[in-house]
Order: C-alpha cells, then sequence, then structure tokens
C-alpha cells in the first residue's frame, strides 16, 4: 500500500461521464467533489452547482454558478413528514426529493484528509441487491434516508408533545447536555468540535436534570415509529412524547448517512468530516490501506480513528455534572467509565444472552427464522442486562450520563423494508425492553430528576427490488481504475 493523492481534474471527468450518464440516473441520484479552487461541486445527470462557503451569507454558504437543473435547490427538511405523506410517495425521484442542509452537508465530508475523490450519492429507489442489500435502504442525502426519530423527555424539557420541530443530529449532544449544565455559560460550546447548537425550544429548565439516558434505535423511520406510538404499539416511546417533545420534522444525518458515521455524530456533536469517523469503511489516504470501523471486528477499536481532541457527550457530561458515565453496546465509547467495548478490550465478555425459545422480548415469529433479527434480539437483551448491572448496584449515585444502543431496529427496517410486519415487531420489541429500563430507573427513586432522549443514526426508505445495478461495473467496463470503499467512497487511479 502506498498514500492515494488526489486525483486528476481529467480521472474526475472520465468518472463523471460514466456516472452522470442517463444509463446509471436510476441508481446515481448526483455526485459531489471538492475542487482544487475551494469549491465544491455537485452534479447531476440534468445540471450541476458550484458553491463556495462564506461566513458573512445567510446559511453560510453563496452559489458561485448553477448549470440545468440545480440538484441541490430543494433543502425543506418537512417533505414527506407522516407515514401516509411518505408512503404515498415511494422512493421519489431526483425532481421530486428533498435534500436539507445539503451545502453544508458536502462541505464537512471534504475537510476530511482521506475524504473520497468523489461521492456518490444513491437514489431513493436503488436497491443494493448486488451489494448485499435490503428491501429497506439508508446512505443518501434524502430526506426520508437522513431523517432520524428525535424525541426528549424528563427534567428539564418542555411537555409539547408531537411539535413541528426540525433539527440536525449534530443538535442533539449540545440540546440534551444543556439539560445537565446548570452553570454552563449558553454562549460557550459544550463540546471540543461542536458543529451543532442547542435547540432552545426543547430546553426549558437548562440544568434541572441531575441525570441524563439516552437511547439509540439504530435505523429506525421516524414516521414509522411515531404511527406505532400513536396507535399505541409503543407505549413507552408514546409516554417520552408525552412527558416531553418529539420533533416532528426529525433530526438529520450527516453525510454519509450510515451507522458509526452518525453513532459518533451524535455523541460528539459534530459532522463526519470533523470528528474523523468519516464512513462505515474509507481509505486511509496517508497509507492506502482500507479503513473498517463498523464490523464486529473492528467496533472496540474503532474509536483509534476519533480525531485527536474531540470529545464525546461521557466527557462533557462529567465536567458539567461530576460523576461517571456509562456506553452500553456502543463503539462510540471514548471517556466513558463504564463501556460494552472496554470490557471486550480488557479481555472480558458480557454474559451470554439466552437462545431464541428464552429470550424475552423477541417476537418468536421473527427471532427464530431470521439470523439478524435473532442475533440482535440477544444484543439488545445484554444491553438491558448491562444497564442493570450499571445502575442497580450505584448506591443510589447512578452514572451521570448512560448511553443505551439498541441495534434491533435497524435489522429488522433493513430485512424487511420499514413498513413491514418486521419492523413493526422491532419496534414493539425494543418498546418492551425500554420499559424494563424505566422499571430500573423508578425502582432506583431518582426517575424525576433524569432527563432522557431517544434517537437514531439515520432514517430507513423502502427501495425498489426492480432498481438494481453496480457503478462500479460500468465505471470498470469504461476501464475507469477506482476503489470503491464504503460503497459511495469513490479513490481514483490511473490515468
Amino acid at each position: 500500500m502506498s498514500a492515494l493523492v488526489p486525483a486528476t481534474t481529467r480521472q474526475r471527468d472520465r468518472a463523471l461521464q460514466v456516472l452522470l450518464s442517463r444509463d446509471l440516473e436510476p441508481i446515481v441520484d448526483m455526485v459531489g467533489w471538492s475542487r482544487a479552487d475551494g469549491a465544491y461541486e455537485v452534479a447531476s445527470a440534468d445540471g450541476a452547482v458550484r458553491f463556495r462557503r462564506d461566513a458573512g451569507v445567510d446559511g453560510g454558504f453563496w452559489i458561485e454558478s448553477a448549470t440545468g437543473q440545480n440538484p441541490l435547490a430543494v433543502q425543506d427538511q418537512t417533505r414527506f413528514v407522516g407515514l401516509e405523506a411518505e408512503r404515498a410517495m415511494p422512493h421519489p425521484s431526483r425532481h421530486l426529493n428533498s435534500y436539507p442542509h445539503a451545502f453544508e452537508q458536502f462541505a464537512q465530508l471534504f475537510d476530511h484528509p482521506s475524504a473520497p475523490d468523489l461521492c456518490v450519492i444513491h437514489s431513493a429507489s436503488h436497491n443494493w441487491a448486488d451489494q448485499g442489500g435490503h428491501l429497506g435502504e439508508h446512505g443518501s442525502l434524502g430526506v426520508v434516508q437522513a431523517r432520524a426519530p428525535f424525541i426528549v423527555a424528563g427534567a428539564g424539557v418542555p411537555k409539547l408533545g408531537m411539535t413541528d420541530i426540525g433539527c440536525r443530529l449534530i443538535d442533539v449532544a449540545p440540546t440534551t447536555l444543556r439539560l445537565l449544565a446548570a452553570d454552563h455559560d449558553p454562549d460557550r460550546p459544550l463540546l471540543s468540535h461542536q458543529d451543532g447548537s442547542v435547540i432552545d425550544a426543547l430546553v426549558d429548565g437548562p440544568g434541572r436534570a441531575r441525570y441524563l439516558i439516552g437511547f439509540l434505535w439504530d435505523g429506525t423511520n421516524p414516521n414509522v415509529l411515531y404511527d406505532l406510538a400513536g396507535r399505541g404499539e409503543a407505549p413507552n416511546v408514546a409516554r417520552l412524547i408525552g412527558e416531553g417533545a418529539a420533533c416532528r420534522f426529525g433530526a438529520l444525518a450527516s453525510l454519509p448517512t450510515v451507522t458509526l458515521a452518525n453513532h459518533t455524530t451524535i455523541l460528539t456533536g459534530s459532522h463526519p468530516g470533523h470528528h474523523g469517523i468519516l464512513h462505515n469503511a474509507w481509505v486511509d489516504r496517508r497509507t492506502g490501506a482500507q479503513v473498517i470501523t463498523n464490523s464486529p471486528a473492528t467496533w472496540a477499536t474503532s474509536m483509534q480513528w476519533l480525531n485527536p481532541g474531540v470529545q464525546t457527550m461521557h466527557h462533557a457530561a462529567k465536567r458539567v455534572r461530576p460523576g461517571t458515565t456509562a456506553s452500553i453496546n456502543e463503539p462510540c465509547d471514548a471517556g466513558a467509565d463504564y463501556s460494552t467495548f472496554g470490557l471486550v478490550r480488557n479481555g472480558e465478555r458480557p454474559p451470554p444472552a439466552p437462545g431464541p425459545d428464552d429470550l424475552p422480548d423477541a417476537t418468536t415469529r421473527f427471532v427464530r427464522p431470521s439470523k439478524d433479527y435473532r442475533w440482535a434480539s440477544r444484543a439488545d437483551h445484554t444491553a438491558i442486562e448491562q444497564f442493570h448491572r450499571v445502575w442497580a448496584n450505584t448506591d443510589a449515585n447512578p452514572p451521570v450520563f448512560t448511553w443505551v444502543n439498541f441495534t434491533l431496529t435497524d435489522s429488522a427496517f433493513h430485512e424487511g423494508g420499514p413498513y413491514s410486519e418486521m419492523a413493526a415487531s422491532a419496534v414493539r420489541d425494543s418498546d418492551a425492553r425500554l420499559g424494563r429500563i424505566f422499571e430500573v430507573v423508578e425502582q432506583t427513586g431518582v426517575w424525576e430528576d433524569c432527563a432522557f432522549f431517544l434517537v437514531a443514526d439515520h432514517g430507513m426508505e423502502e427501495s425498489d427490488p426492480a432498481v438494481r445495478g453496480d457503478w462500479d461495473a460500468a465505471l470498470a467496463e469504461a476501464e475507469v481504475v477506482v476503489r470503491d470503499e464504503g460503497y459511495g467512497f469513490l479513490y481514483l487511479s490511473g490515468s
């Protein structure tokens, strides 16, 4: 392996000729790149836009030029809100889709020294069957795949219920930490590399919470979750909404809208291009080696790629409220006193979960035949046991911040699609596990002193099984030499 240098204009143009062809339009939504002169460019088969950063203009970016149809013209976070509206427009075309905060999304990505030469955004309808994909997909910049649920409740949170608020995942950490920070200067960032801001409407009484508990339901479509909660099928989620606030317009994931990049975004308040976990996989340009962070073999050590000095919510929580913190089933555990993957690094492992026949809160219809549903259910069961271990032995002094990562929703929404009975069962199972955690908190006697939040790392969109294809094959046929890491991150080489 050797260091990778940026692609030449000729290399990039040869790749773009293939990627932006009408032949690939069903699977390629748009392509973005960073120019040597400091501008950014995003192009589709119908047009292109060139833009630059400028702190002096509204939104922080200005458009230098546009040709044809500007692919980033629509940035409406309220589009396809509500399950009925989403299902009425399945896998929308680029001309009907929306790309909130798109200028910021592309720019932050290319701030990373190992950013790709080209970032390909796949279409909403693309089913990654050739790459092992499922009926439910994410990774794109489109609003349904990027939109995550965000619910906050408890001490210091106004009781707004379902409210017309939208934000970004980078805003989650500053907002929820503010509930702990009684004496913190509101004009000073709570985190070292903070890109996000406090959503003031969600913080009624800063500093009123003594304990903060966060839940990540990986890959959960918010329209589906809110609908199930409203129909009584997720009573514990409904309890949080009733005792706090749910953002109807969601919290937008950062590009790329994939797992570990956005787990880390939530926990640092920083974009992937700034915190260092650029994707689930990418190329380290210094060495030319592939970096894989989101796999069972690498979860325990993935935070070695976190940029130096980047703080997590664990660091910040202990700074504003003295105490310990806990990270359960979460690879982004930097700064945590108790960590599942800290145990792994020390040669320990949590006790194994029961088999499918003895596993509580697991839908038999899916936990036996589906390997992914079974594995994720067992992992989430161990999360409950670890939470009990951490909270039940605290001598009335629980962790000031506890983070719990649930994985079942991602597995089920992928395999069955977001509108499937499998997805609904995963929500019901996860809601039952959420209730078990609530029981532990209530038994500890500190419920009134707790603030809670529930969020996902990205959304999930129903793909079209008929829309398959692989741009890598088309590039190879055109003799364009490329490494496609993380799928959609293209590193070019050759002449």
